[in-house]
């Protein structure tokens, strides 16, 4: 990381510095709406929906999305866009048309507690524990990235700089709660952009614009860099036919609708709403930002590969200073003059402060809930809670440093994200979806179900390492997906066939067939202009997704 230095002047440093006056005087504002454990875990649910639209898409936009995307960009080409438009954008229609009324319908206050309903302790506490690990070493990735910009820009030693960035952020969101991280993330999203927009225009100047970047990537990486499919270089499988399936139903499938239907970082935003309607627009919203950010993710990545000489030496299979990690680093270094520097150094420190607020803001919910509520001491006062939460806060930041050294093993940490999404997210959805409209699964199937599932996905990682599969790229972490996700559907039908399901009447807003229309509908929605509509709006994001893909294929 020392190789790396961004040679910033006295504005640049002038703009980071006032970019975190903003962000703690966020905190501190929210700190004043912070009267109960439901105003600090979930904003009292009074947050309207193009706030937590925006919230929902930031906190997605965080290290792992630049960073990673455009190592992928860099590394892969434009098949990293499959990440967008196939493994992202469906699932969010799908999560506000039809899941989201089931959430907030039953006033859960976690995804692990909608999971405690159906399925009962056993279920509930595998999800709560693996989703609280996945978060503090999701949290991890954040946070390394975090301190390498601060590290470049310093000097200073990487231990130091991960100290000082996880106190940025533990600062606010200990004194704010949720309402600080979300507001925080809506600041972030228009930071991010700021700094990201500018960096490709100069980069595609740079390389002759459009035509040029298309002869440049021709000439040097092959026409395939310029395609998004087939995808073999990325899926990991040399056979076309295999290259698609495993991209359509690992990560399009499996692995997409694995994290954006259940995983409680974005669910949580949603959840923060003031009605149906507006929890259900909360990802339809933030679909449409979210189709155009490889514009501004991938694409520099590409350029990245033409510009930045370090990189060059990697895909040329050369001894380089950089890993593909720091592409985007790179590029920033090498092309944007100093204000603008700043204005990418205060972006890029936004991004990751963004996505390690939603990692900790989502744990401390869960651990406070879902763990020590239910399972270590029961019925205290509600301010005990709030204090539980301030403090758990606090301990996934520590945690958070260390799994950050973890991450900085990884040359891709697209590679290291998809492996753990495959180990919690997979086996998770499988068991969700199973149980919400087959009102037959019993409760023991569903931890049965997420146990072995996950298993499963950790034998495929296992035998992928030893070199009994031979999957480069991110194919291991598809086969995983994939993997998790079969052997949960056929172990929870097979324990359910010989174990007692549940009572009907107790399934009551928590599957299809037993929850009444009006309880799984939105009430609102016929009363709402079009541009207000989950729906009308989902149907225009999904028009418009199906197009990218045909333009870009």
């Amino acid at each position: 990381m020392e190789a790396l230095r961004l040679d910033a002047s006295f504005v640049d440093y002038l703009l980071v510095a006032a970019y975190f006056g903003v962000v703690m005087l966020i905190g501190f504002a929210a700190r004043r709406r912070v009267s109960d454990s439901l105003d600090f875990f979930l904003s009292g649910r009074s947050l309207p929906a193009w706030v937590t639209g925006l919230a929902f898409i930031s906190a997605n936009l965080g290290a792992v999305e630049i960073i990673g995307m455009s190592a992928n960009g860099a590394q892969y080409g434009m098949s990293t866009m499959h990440y967008f438009w196939i493994g992202a954008v469906p699932a969010m229609l799908f999560l506000g048309v039809v899941m989201m009324p089931f959430y907030y319908g039953s006033k859960v206050r976690s995804v692990p507690e909608f999971m405690r309903r159906r399925f009962g302790t056993g279920a509930h506490l595998v999800n709560a524990l693996s989703f609280a690990l996945a978060q503090v070493l999701i949290a991890g990735i954040n946070l390394f990235l975090l301190a390498t910009i601060v590290n470049a820009l310093l000097g200073w030693p990487l231990w130091i700089s991960l100290v000082v960035a996880a106190a940025v952020v533990l600062s606010y969101i200990t004194l704010g709660g949720l309402s600080a991280a979300i507001y925080n993330e809506v600041l972030q999203f228009f930071v991010i952009v700021a700094a990201l927009l500018p960096l490709t225009l100069i980069g595609l100047h740079r390389v002759g614009g459009i035509g040029g970047l298309i002869d440049e990537v021709t000439a040097t990486d092959g026409p395939e860099q310029l395609s998004s499919w087939p995808a073999t270089d990325l899926s990991g499988f040399q056979s076309p036919v295999w290259s698609t399936i495993g991209i359509v139903f690992g990560l399009g499938f499996v692995l997409s609708f694995g994290y954006w239907t259940t995983n409680f970082v974005e669910v949580q935003r949603a959840m923060a709403t003031k009605s149906m309607s507006a929890a259900r627009s909360t990802p339809i919203i933030g679909s449409f930002p979210k189709m155009f950010v490889p514009f501004i993710v991938v694409i520099p990545g590409l350029i990245a590969g033409i510009l930045v000489p370090e990189i060059q030496q990697l895909k040329a299979g050369q001894p380089s200073g950089l890993s593909y990690n720091e592409a985007l680093l790179g590029l920033v270094r090498d092309v944007l003059p100093n204000g603008l520097l700043g204005v990418a150094i205060a972006g890029l420190l936004a991004a990751f402060m963004a996505g390690m607020a939603a990692n900790i803001s989502a744990f401390n919910t869960v651990f406070s809930y879902d763990l020590w509520q239910t399972y270590v001491i029961k019925d205290r006062p509600d301010s005990y809670y709030l204090a539980v939460g301030r403090w758990a806060t606090v301990g996934a930041t520590v945690v958070a440093i260390g799994t950050a050294l973890i991450a900085a093993g990884y040359q891709n940490l697209m590679d290291y994200l998809q492996t753990l999404f495959g180990f919690f997210n997979a086996p998770l959805f499988a068991t969700f979806i199973l149980g919400m409209f087959w009102k037959r699964m019993t409760a023991t199937a569903g931890w049965a179900g997420l146990v072995s599932g996950t298993l499963a996905a950790i034998t495929v990682f296992v035998l992928s390492e030893a070199g009994v599969f031979d999957l480069p790229g991110q194919g291991a972490a598809f086969v995983a997906a994939g993997a998790a996700f079969v052997v949960d559907i056929l172990v929870s039908v097979a324990v359910t066939m010989v174990t007692q399901p549940k009572p009907a009447h107790e399934l009551v807003s928590l599957v299809y067939s037993e929850t009444p229309k009006e309880q799984r509908t939105d009430p609102e929605a016929h009363r709402l202009p079009w541009y207000q509509s989950p729906t009308k709006l989902a149907s225009i994001s999904l028009v418009m997704v199906i197009g990218l893909n045909l333009i870009f294929r």
